[in-house]
């Protein structure tokens, strides 16, 4: 897989900490993955949006590898949050999650499935 982060000189600058645009040649796989929420493997859901957050982060990770990938193969979050207060807490979890790694990205704050559910997160990988 060849990766290219793109910013183009033309447009404005990411917002944050991700690439306007990600550009994937030669790949062989591609992994879609869909909405992890703050559930651990036993189903509890903590209350707080800290706990939430590490738990969505370790199960995208947790697909990322039954598929043979890490984090180093996202090239796209869309990041979902019921509420726009949690987006620091959010982002935080983003950066300890990912590093420097700046895949394309988009935030939809709007509801979610459940109500005890303050995160949700979706990603494409490639390999």
């Amino acid at each position: 897989m060849n990766r290219r982060d793109i910013n183009a000189p033309d447009a404005p600058a990411p917002a944050g900490s991700y690439s306007q645009a990600v550009e994937i040649t030669g790949a062989t796989r591609t992994l879609y993955v869909s909405g992890q929420v703050g559930v651990d493997t036993a189903g509890n859901i903590p209350d707080d949006l800290a706990s939430q957050c590490r738990l969505v982060w370790k199960n995208v990770e947790a697909q990322l590898r039954a598929a043979g990938m890490t984090l180093d193969n996202i090239v796209k979050i869309v990041t979902i949050l019921p509420d726009h207060a949690s987006l620091g807490e959010s982002r935080k979890a983003r950066a300890d999650a990912m590093g420097d790694r700046k895949p394309a990205s988009t935030l939809i704050i709007g509801g979610l499935a459940s109500p005890a559910w303050k995160i949700e997160i979706e990603v494409i990988a490639c390999a």
